[in-house]
């Protein structure tokens, strides 16, 4: 019973990233400010990232169930309001509550996996939990557009309401924990540090491609700037909100960076493959989905079967094969992708078995890598790591096009006719340009995602070299001893 409660609740948390996509034009049309288009999305993704490590040294301090109960209780109050938004700054400010509530929720869950089972069980059920992200990239456009269309947008947030309170009633009723009694202090110095850090970096790197260099570059700086005040500050109190220690366990060092370059190569592909199919092949935004959801099927697939292995390969084994299998994705997605959007689907669905296989396996390497009082704030570390690389990887790689895009329309001189904007355009297919304009457009748009999807290769090489080595870090005798210890 407690599973299904902690499966229901990271799904609603997790399809709520996806859901909204489909919903958003309807939501811009009903509430205007479609400049902050894009900040729904962030708001709600900043402050899951930001508040994650904090759930996560909570949940070590004053047990699981109270603090994923706060988590659900946010959500659900975020989700609540923003189905009563009259405008786009409101939804925006709603969509930070239900943030919160969704950083409270997936770190304790996932933590509350591994509590609950032994270390030969544990595999199996991170890979039933593992795979509710890759069926919520399924479901979650779907059944956006599906309520869209029948009951209106505001649903899409109240749905949220019957089924997490279910959620919230069960962990309630059977979830049983003994927290050891001990003094406990909360390090606000370090929450308000850590908060500051993480948001000036993201805020940067989702508005590079908006404001000009130098206030972006002035808080990305900042930002760095309080993250390293962070880490100093860090080694003064006694129960700190990041054991900065942690990463000395060189399992958790490399198997974090691993799965941080990993994000950029999973939100790369994500955000780019529909945008080719729509727009080079001028295929409808349902083919695009479904070409997409190849990595969607590959991704459970791969985490429950990396579960079941587990125990009998090891991580050398899965760990590397997750790798190569993002790396062949990748490359598959680069080489054929021109091809057709089955081609690219085949191609996504390779990257989704890797994507399956490395998260499952790097995160259960890490949970047994550390006792349970610290297994609450490791877990959150590895799921903040993942984050932050599908932050930078969007910046990044949105940054690319944006500029080779200019760069061709400023060669070809159609700058004073076109713009990045009009890419739209040219995916709807409604347009008063010439059909010569669009083609050239076209033409500049299928080059640009391919020097992306280029790049997104040389992310997943950088993925397999940290993750071949992270393999061999775990499957030494002293991570033996570790995981023996833990």
């Amino acid at each position: 019973m407690v599973l299904i409660a902690l499966i229901l609740s990271m799904a609603l948390a997790a399809i709520e990233g996806t859901v909204v996509a489909t919903a958003m034009p309807s939501i811009a049309a009903s509430l205007g400010g479609f400049s902050l288009f894009g900040w729904v999305f962030s708001a709600y993704l900043l402050t899951q990232a930001v508040v994650t490590p904090i759930f996560g040294k909570l949940a070590d301090l004053y047990g699981r169930k109270p603090m994923i109960t706060v988590g659900i209780v946010l959500f659900l109050l975020g989700s609540v309001l923003c189905g009563f938004a009259t405008s786009m700054p409101m939804l925006v400010v709603f969509r930070l509550i239900q943030g919160i509530g969704a950083g409270g929720v997936l770190p304790i869950a996932v933590t509350l996996a591994g509590d609950l089972y032994t270390i030969q069980e544990r595999g199996k059920i991170q890979g039933y939990v593992a795979s509710v992200w890759g069926i919520s990239s399924i479901v979650g456009p779907l059944l956006g557009g599906l309520i869209v269309d029948t009951v209106g947008w505001r649903w899409i947030f109240w749905m949220n309401v019957p089924l997490g309170l279910i959620a919230a009633l069960l962990i309630r009723r059977f979830l049983h924990e003994e927290v050891a009694h001990r003094q406990r202090s909360i390090d606000f110095g370090g929450a308000v540090l850590l908060l500051a850090g993480l948001s000036s970096c993201m805020l940067a790197l989702t508005q590079a491609s908006v404001w000009s260099p130098f206030p972006v570059a002035g808080l990305l700086l900042a930002g760095i700037a309080i993250l390293f005040a962070f880490a100093w500050y860090e080694r003064r109190p006694a129960d700190p909100i990041l054991h900065l220690e942690l990463f000395k366990i060189p399992i958790l060092r490399t198997g974090n960076l691993t799965i941080l370059a990993a994000g950029l190569v999973m939100i790369g592909l994500i955000s780019f493959l529909p945008t080719y199919v729509q727009a080079v092949h001028g295929r409808s935004p349902l083919i695009a989905g479904f070409t997409l959801s190849g990595m969607s099927l590959g991704w459970p697939i791969a985490s429950v079967a990396a579960g079941r292995l587990l125990p009998r390969l090891g991580v050398r084994v899965l760990a590397r094969a997750g790798a190569l299998f993002a790396l062949a994705g990748a490359t598959m997605i680069a080489l054929v992708a021109s091809f057709g959007p089955l081609a690219a689907g085949c191609g996504a669905f390779v990257a989704g078995l890797g994507f399956g296989f490395l998260n499952t396996t790097f995160l259960v390497a890490i949970q047994s890598s550390v006792p349970w009082t610290q297994r609450g704030v490791a877990t959150a570390g590895n799921m903040l790591m993942r984050s932050i690389g599908n932050a930078l990887g969007a910046a990044v790689l949105g940054g690319v096009l944006n500029f080779t895009l200019t760069d061709y329309l400023g060669r070809r001189q159609l700058a004073n006719e076109v713009s990045l904007d009009t890419v739209r355009d040219l995916i709807s297919g409604h347009s008063a340009l010439s059909d010569e304009v669009l083609s050239q457009l076209q033409v500049g748009l299928s080059g640009s995602i391919h020097l992306v999807f280029w790049i997104i290769v040389g992310f997943a090489l950088l993925t397999l070299l940290l993750a071949w080595n992270a393999a061999e870090i775990a499957s030494s005798p002293a991570a033996a001893d570790n995981e023996s210890a833990a």
